[in-house]
């Protein structure tokens, strides 16, 4: 009888034992799967973070295309800016640091959309004045305002009258898309692809440029050179 007892006893302090063994192996076994685990998992969400980050700026560098742009005149920073591709003339105006207290915008649409190698002139109150006072009034101003300054071409100008004080030419880069269609052999599809081609390229640089424009050939450009300009 004391022979099995001490066995017994024996045993269950073995069993203890064990169990002690097997449950810190178990709770290692668990814990140090459980930190792999989560290191992997978070590799794996830290790369994505960093991928997506990437494709990001990517695209972002992608989409931006930036125009430079010269401002001078009645604004206190005139001077040569990059300005993104869809700005408008008042945007690039607010880069130049706003307009002076003597500036005079009567003659200036704002709200139009800049291009490259644009050149805009902010006139002051005392020009616009001098303009009209040479007897043909409104329009006069506007002439003037397109004529610019020397050899200088002012692209900021209101072109309500525009074809009229061009010999009715059509300006490729400004025209809408029912002038266009007045030109011969140039319907709404051609049109279309005339804005198309000016809005990706930032505006065309030369008159032969539009043989670019897919359904403008050599043919239907002779028939119409004499109508157009920039």
């Amino acid at each position: 009888m004391t022979f099995t007892y001490r066995h017994r006893k024996q045993i269950i302090i073995a069993i203890l034992i064990c169990l002690v063994v097997g449950g810190s192996a178990f709770y290692y076994y668990h814990s140090f799967f459980n930190k792999k685990k989560d290191k992997k998992v978070t590799l794996v969400l830290n790369e994505k973070k960093e991928t997506k980050a990437k494709e990001e700026k990517v695209e972002e560098k992608q989409e931006k295309i930036m125009f430079q742009v010269d401002i001078k005149g009645a604004v206190f920073a005139p001077g040569i800016y990059s300005i993104e591709e869809g700005s408008r003339i008042i945007d690039v105006i607010e880069k130049a640091g706003g307009l002076r207290d003597d500036a005079d915008t009567t003659v200036l649409n704002l709200s139009k959309k800049v291009f490259d190698e644009m050149v805009i002139i902010v006139y002051t109150q005392g020009e616009v004045q001098n303009f009209k006072e040479t007897k043909e009034m409104e329009n006069y101003v506007n002439q003037k305002c397109q004529e610019g300054i020397g050899e200088l071409q002012n692209d900021a100008c209101i072109t309500e009258n525009k074809q009229e004080l061009t010999s009715s030419k059509i300006s490729i880069n400004q025209a809408t898309k029912e002038e266009l269609m007045t030109l011969s052999g140039v319907g709404e599809a051609k049109a279309d692809a005339i804005i198309a081609y000016r809005d990706a390229h930032g505006g065309f640089k030369t008159l032969e440029e539009l043989k670019e424009v897919e359904g403008i050939g050599d043919a239907l450009f002779t028939t119409i050179s004499e109508n157009i300009t920039l």
